[in-house]
């Protein structure tokens, strides 16, 4: 059977070659709710023919006169069908994080001049509802949960007729590889999103050159959980791999349910990032502390021989005996938590910490690290199972058919047929990173033993929590220093769990407020510890944070006695932060963030 060339391709290549009776499943009134690979495909056309009632159509193909269909879900059945249905059409889908502000949501939606919208529940139609006069593009919003006052889903489900069969199936033969599939909105430096335009060969390609890895694996048939947001191009690609090898995909109810659900459906695989990781080690060291005596001694015996392990290098036969008791007696109840199954986790998106790759692949739970960009569809380079394949601290090995080279400044340049179209509506912004056909990534690193990529920093001030999400660290400080409480501030989390922040007071502005308020101001060192001090800060820290989203606030921080100054090597000669820097200047205060 040929193989698929377009998004959608994979769904009839899944009905041809294996069919499921569950290719999705989701929990609905507490039992898991399944939909054969014949519902979803019939599905899917019913969807597509009522955008088509709606006057949805690809018009001439080119990128910004396609009408364009938004989503902002949580992850569910109905988001992939959604999906293949506006591919099917020659429609572009932009998916939108559900957690977005709304100035960045009023943003996305005129930009790309969105028709139609698909959002989860109430709380995101009340948000899509108050910016609709501000969007004239939107003509329809349509909810995936029953909402009072809103159009259901499934009323824009139109059973599709022969006539109407026909138009689909021609409308969806003049799709070509080259055409664009989605509008992907990243943060950009300065706050504003840049719409990432990727074609089906970008995706599909990345589907087919990383698919060694779940061969490896032996998906096929299997399950695998789906909890990481499928607006993120990443769990989106991966269950477009999972459609092609015909694995079942069941989408966890929620955060919070995720072990339950791990115990239910008992997958094989799953994608995640770190700092899920980093909270499934937390929780297994909190419930060690409780631990006494002889269980106590047996636990701290198994994580000592753990935190030795080594991928690369043979650690001796006793090593390996020891270790495999370990096993037997302690790690194997880690195993059952993840449902018993587990043969791999594939995560991604943020640096993951050395010790649970040793860790969790001791306890025969291999953790495969991957790398890539949205820009890139996005892996350019992941681990294998193959034991000859995998080295700890890196990225794995580049996926076939993409090309990597480091540039003179340490930069990783990519090439190959998952890099992007360019950013929409910008080609200024797509020629700063697309040069004679390689992506600059912003990323510095290295190649090990001309196999194994590195990331060993980032070029540009971005950063990415342990969670993977990004944060631009600029606007947050301009807004935060609005404030006549804030002089000076530099913004932290790169690879932590939160953003966290380092905060030059404006003493001039305090010694005021100290005075007014009967405080006793006897010098910087000593009112950056006052408590009513710190507490006038937070509560102007807690407004400024509900001009972003979540994963943008500042959670915690730390007062500084001295402003930075260039004389004190903090500042450029352009008065521009040298973050660098300051991170090894102020490293003591930083780890008290993040204690």
């Amino acid at each position: 059977m040929q193989k698929p060339t377009r998004l959608f391709d994979c769904l009839e290549y899944q009905l041809k070659s294996a069919p499921l009776p569950d290719m999705f499943a989701a929990k609905e009134g507490g039992v898991w709710e399944k939909h054969s690979t014949a519902e979803v495909n019939d599905t899917v056309n019913q969807i597509a023919s009522g955008l088509l009632h709606l006057g949805i159509s690809p018009n001439d193909m080119s990128a910004e006169k396609r009408d364009k269909v938004a989503i902002i879900s949580k992850n569910r059945p109905e988001w992939l069908m959604i999906d293949l249905a506006v591919q099917k059409i020659g429609a572009v889908l932009v998916p939108v994080y559900p957690t977005i502000n709304v100035n960045e949501l009023q943003f996305i939606l005129n930009d790309s001049q969105v028709k139609v919208i698909f959002v989860n529940d109430e709380e995101l139609f009340l948000k899509v509802k108050s910016i609709g006069d501000f969007v004239p593009s939107l003509q329809y919003i349509f909810t995936l949960e029953h909402v009072t006052n809103a159009t259901y889903w499934k009323d824009c489900l139109k059973p599709a007729s022969a006539e109407t069969q026909t138009e689909i199936n021609q409308l969806s033969s003049r799709i070509t590889p080259s055409d664009l599939a989605t509008i992907i909105y990243t943060s950009g430096t300065t706050g504003t999103p840049k719409g990432v335009m990727l074609s089906h060969h970008n995706v599909v390609s990345n589907v087919v050159d990383s698919n060694c890895v779940f061969e490896e694996i032996g998906v096929e048939g299997k399950r695998a959980l789906s909890f990481l947001p499928l607006n993120h191009v990443f769990e989106r690609m991966v269950s477009y791999i999972y459609i092609y090898n015909s694995v079942s995909v069941y989408y966890a109810e929620n955060m919070e349910k995720i072990g339950d659900n791990l115990k239910e459906v008992k997958p094989l695989i799953f994608t995640t990032v770190p700092r899920l990781l980093e909270k499934v080690y937390e929780r297994i060291m909190a419930k060690a502390a409780t631990l006494t005596g002889t269980k106590k001694n047996l636990f701290n015996w198994a994580l000592g021989l753990a935190l030795k392990y080594d991928i690369n290098k043979n650690m001796g036969m006793w090593y390996n005996l020891q270790l495999g008791l370990a096993n037997k007696l302690i790690f194997s109840k880690w195993r059952e938590a993840l449902g018993a199954n587990v043969k791999a986790i594939v995560t991604g998106s943020a640096a993951c910490q050395v010790k649970l790759l040793r860790v969790f692949t001791a306890a025969r739970v291999p953790i495969l690290e991957g790398y890539g960009l949205t820009e890139t569809s996005p892996v350019i380079s992941v681990n294998r199972m193959n034991p000859k394949n995998r080295m700890f601290g890196t990225v794995g090995t580049l996926i076939d058919n993409v090309e990597v080279k480091i540039a003179e400044d340490g930069e990783i340049l990519c090439k190959g047929p998952n890099v992007m179209m360019g950013y929409y509506k910008r080609p200024d912004l797509t020629a700063e990173v697309l040069k004679d056909g390689w992506f600059h990534t912003g990323d510095i690193g290295v190649m090990i033993d001309n196999k194994f990529l590195k990331i060993t920093d980032r070029k540009k001030e971005i950063f990415k929590t342990s969670g993977g999400k990004y944060v631009a660290p600029q606007p947050i400080e301009n807004k935060m220093k609005e404030s006549k409480w804030i002089e000076q501030m530099m913004v932290t989390g790169a690879g932590e769990k939160y953003t966290g922040a380092l905060i030059v007071p404006a003493f001039n502005a305090l010694k005021e407020w100290c005075t007014e308020h009967g405080i006793e101001y006897n010098g910087s060192e000593s009112i950056i510890k006052n408590e009513k001090v710190v507490a006038l800060i937070k509560d102007a820290v807690e407004r400024y944070n509900q001009n972003f989203n979540q994963v943008e606030q500042i959670k915690k921080f730390e007062l500084l006695p001295r402003e930075w100054s260039v004389e004190g090597g903090e500042l450029t000669p352009t008065l521009k932060l040298k973050r660098k820097v300051i991170l090894e200047k102020y490293k003591d205060a930083i780890e008290r963030i993040y204690a």
